[in-house]
């Protein structure tokens, strides 16, 4: 069976994003549907796969980075509003066979993402 992982690196500080919240979301023709919450570890890691099991079924789905909040918890000066306060990912899942790895990137300032393995 398949299942959804991501996992977050502060590249402004060269460290895991460790206790970054994240909100998982189904997206469907009315809307995203909240799935899940949960706080990234020391690693900045899920504790274990985000989706997976029955649950995990091929469509479209959002991963929510607490960017801002996240960095602020730090004690980094940001301005208020924040240059980036959520990041939302939106990405398909068309495999539900499949590992579907999405990490992220980020600073105050930028975010990047990729399909990981």
């Amino acid at each position: 069976m398949g299942k959804l992982t991501t996992h977050v690196l502060d590249t402004a500080n060269g460290c895991p994003a460790a206790g970054m919240a994240v909100r998982l979301y189904r997206v469907d023709a009315e809307g995203p549907k909240w799935l899940r919450s949960l706080t990234l570890n020391h690693d900045g890691r899920a504790d274990g796969p985000v989706l997976e099991g029955a649950a995990f079924t091929a469509g479209r789905y959002r991963l929510v980075f607490e960017v801002a909040a996240y960095f602020r918890a730090r004690g980094d000066n940001l301005p208020e509003p924040a240059f980036l306060d959520e990041v939302p990912l939106d990405f398909g899942i068309a495999d539900a066979d499949s590992h579907y790895h999405v990490p992220l990137l980020a600073s105050p300032w930028a975010y990047s993402t990729y399909r990981g393995s």
